[in-house]
């Protein structure tokens, strides 16, 4: 299966590839807005609850919910203070995630030999079974049950508190990530797939969803050399774990900061870097500093060059190449990108070429912008640099539409803004978010809130646990994970309920003030909630393609399409009020918020697409070139800002781990969600017709289905990548929203 171990950078998530390739991501999939943070800096950054009632009536465990609700709905009530949670002594401690297990660090232990012991079982049963949709479901059971321990114990070793957990939590990973590379070269569970394929008779008789999960299936095998000799395979094992190893230092490395000489730097910026004895260390592009030279110093320290590192990734890109080749894909581009809604590095770059071309008139202009403020901001300035850009378009964005987020946060408060997504759920799908108070031991600390996702016909949904807030040593991310797959269990006769966390990094609620949002952390909020919903509303037979896990150039296609609704005034006056005064929110100031984006949204467009290109370069056929050489060509013609002598900016490039070959996913993504939005929701955005559609033809389906078969079937045509560049551009026309509606009546 290649069910290989891989390592994510914003979760660090260890992914079993028979089914979280895209769990992950789906967020930080997570999502790319933590990177965009540096690249792309911004200096903005009740009608469910009344059919609910008559439901909840019947359901006796939800009877508590409702004792706390005030003037807001539950869901936000929960969100409007710190939890105050009275310790029973006698009350039961159910462990994490209610998994008995783990109501201490020694359970993981337990949780690990456990399910390795049923693995062991569930092989036997695949290799043994009679061929047919019985060996799939051998096959599925066997991933949830790795997964179910391993995604669980990837979340905690980065997000408890609690170091004993942490550390029992990585012993896990490491030890089920040992029986995964086993499973990896299992000749006989292979074989039992691949007879089951091979015959036409059986695949005749396989629903369409099985028949796709068994060639998923066997396609991780194949990726994984399994069909290779026994000396193949071999050399393709020890690269899997070499790449391992180089893919973890690649990741702490991009992560360190660099440090120089105090006396190199004048002594009046020091202050603007962390001091270690006679050095300053350096941790960050300081995007978002007035001051050029402040800009400039930490862009030429912070990318300086590491011997380490750099040997580092031109081994790791060789071993990805030479791992494809060796189990028949021309180059690792063509290996990562099978299945995706591009199918080839050709369609990508072609993508990213045509988008270049139809963008060029527009860069040059933003640049352009970008110049003439940077003479206006200081008159004895250097021509335009990589290190002004993110903030003078910010400043640009500023002058131009006062989009300040001091002036927005009191009307987006974190329980108005939960009461909105709440709003709009229940409006869309006819779903609501009910508050739960999770039991003892389930939560690893107190400010995690606990949501039940609850449809008004078909009753419980899933469970979203909610890490909202800031806390010393908690990961600075947001991001989507996936706990639990959902599935259909057959032993039951039930469906298992999917489980996932989203944690962001909010500040606390106090005695004065409720939690305030900037623009930018609200439309965060609605982005991961956009993953958490697509877990949510599938209803997949197998988890191996629950939810997120599809196609990584389909998964952010549901979080960005909710940013398009946190911006849509319609939505927004629904729950953006004033939290003293209880005023709306102006739509003069919805329109100066959303009009801003696209003031440089070019040249920020066009340097996304400078490192797509790259990303695809680099897992192409090796070059003659190093990667630092490769980068200044590529910035050169795809970017348009001067090389910086002396700098590697691929070396913090953490994505080239998690996103190998797919990082235009975000691009892509981008584009869809942008048609989907045009041509389904920017008429009406409540409309539960349509809301219902996008539930049927692309979140219910999860990775079961060919990510452009769910485009085609949502948009009733078949796109090309001309459509998906058009969209992409239209987006850049002033008053965006009225072109399209009047362009389309």
């Amino acid at each position: 299966m290649s069910w290989e171990t891989k390592k994510r950078k914003k979760r660090k998530t260890t992914s079993l590839n028979l089914s979280v390739q895209a769990s992950v991501i789906a967020g930080g999939f997570s999502d790319d807005r933590n990177h965009q943070d540096i690249v792309q800096f911004q200096i903005n950054n009740m009608s469910g609850l009344k059919s609910l009632l008559r439901l909840v009536t019947h359901r006796g465990k939800w009877n508590h919910v409702h004792k706390t609700v005030t003037t807001w709905s539950s869901v936000g009530a929960a969100f409007n203070a710190h939890t105050q949670r009275r310790l029973n002594p006698l009350e039961k401690n159910v462990g994490l995630f209610g998994v008995p297990e783990l109501r201490c660090p020694s359970g993981f232990q337990l949780a690990t030999e456990t399910v390795l012991k049923n693995t062991d079982h569930l092989v036997e049963k695949a290799c043994s079974c009679i061929s047919g949709a019985e060996t799939v479901e051998y096959f599925d059971k066997l991933s949830d049950g790795l997964c179910k321990v391993a995604d669980l114990a990837d979340f905690i070793k980065v997000a408890h508190p609690d170091q004993a957990f942490r550390e029992a939590a990585e012993k896990t990973c490491i030890e089920i990530g040992t029986a995964v590379e086993k499973l990896n070269t299992n000749v006989e569970l292979c074989k039992s797939l691949k007879k089951l394929l091979d015959n036409p008779d059986i695949v005749a008789k396989l629903d369409p969803d099985t028949r796709r999960v068994a060639e998923l299936f066997l396609f991780d095998f194949e990726i994984s050399g399994i069909h290779l000799d026994d000396k193949l395979r071999k050399k393709a094992v020890a690269l899997h774990v070499k790449l391992l190893d180089l893919s973890n230092e690649f990741l702490v490395g991009t992560h360190l900061p660099n440090r120089i000489a105090k006396s190199v730097i004048p002594e009046h910026l020091q202050l603007h870097f962390a001091s270690e004895g006679k050095y300053v260390q350096v941790t960050g592009l300081h995007a978002d500093s007035p001051d050029d030279l402040v800009r400039e110093i930490a862009y030429r320290i912070f990318l300086y060059p590491n011997t380490d590192l750099m040997e580092c990734v031109e081994e790791l890109l060789k071993c990805r190449y030479k791992l494809a080749k060796l189990v028949g894909y021309e180059t690792y581009g063509h290996r990562a990108l099978k299945g995706t809604m591009a199918k080839t590095p050709e369609t990508v770059m072609n993508f990213l070429q045509l988008l270049t071309d139809k963008l060029s008139d527009r860069t040059a202009k933003d640049f352009e912008m970008m110049r003439n403020m940077k003479k206006k901001v200081n008159p004895r300035g250097s021509d335009l640099m990589p290190w002004d850009h993110p903030f003078l378009s910010g400043v640009l964005r500023a002058e131009r539409y006062n989009i300040e987020p001091s002036l927005y946060s009191p009307y987006f408060s974190l329980v108005s803004c939960m009461d909105g997504l709440n709003n709009l759920f229940s409006q869309l799908y006819g779903v609501s978010l009910m508050s739960e108070q999770p039991a003892a031991g389930e939560v690893w600390n107190e400010d995690v809130r606990k949501l039940a996702v609850v449809h008004e016909t078909e009753g419980l949904l899933g469970y979203i646990y909610c890490d909202f807030f800031h806390r010393p040593d908690k990961p600075h991310q947001d991001c989507h994970f996936t706990i639990r797959g959902g599935r259909w269990c057959q032993e039951t006769s039930q469906y298992q309920l999917p489980v996932v966390v989203l944690m962001l990094s909010l500040p606390q609620p106090n005695k004065s003030a409720p939690t305030l949002l900037t623009p930018g952390m609200m439309e965060n909020l609605f982005h991961e909630m956009g993953h958490a919903m697509h877990s949510m509303l599938g209803r997949t037979r197998y988890q191996h393609v629950t939810g997120t896990r599809c196609a990584t150039d389909f998964a952010e296609v549901p979080s960005i399409l909710m940013e398009y609704f946190a911006t849509d005034y319609r939505v927004i006056s629904q729950f953006a009020r004033h939290y003293e005064t209880g005023q709306l929110l102006p739509e003069s100031m919805v329109a100066r918020l959303r009009e801003s984006k696209k003031v440089c949204g070019a040249a920020d467009t066009q340097l996304q697409i400078f490192y797509a290109v790259l990303d695809q370069i680099y897992h192409s056929t090796p070059q003659k070139h190093t990667t630092t050489q490769i980068l200044q060509e590529m910035q050169q013609k795809f970017y348009g800002l001067p090389y910086v002598p002396n700098t590697a900016w691929h070396l913090r490039f953490s994505h080239l781990i998690g996103y190998g070959a797919k990082y235009y996913s975000y691009l892509m993504s981008r584009a869809v969600a942008s048609m989907v939005w045009k041509q389904c929701f920017v008429q009406d955005p409540l409309n539960r017709d349509m809301g219902e559609r996008y539930r049927r033809e692309m979140l219910a389906h999860g990775g079961a289905k060919e990510p452009m078969q769910m485009v085609e079937a949502m948009l009733q045509r078949q796109p090309t990548i001309e459509d998906f560049v058009d969209a992409l551009v239209s987006e850049l026309h002033p008053n965006f929203e009225t072109y399209i509606m009047d362009s389309e009546s």
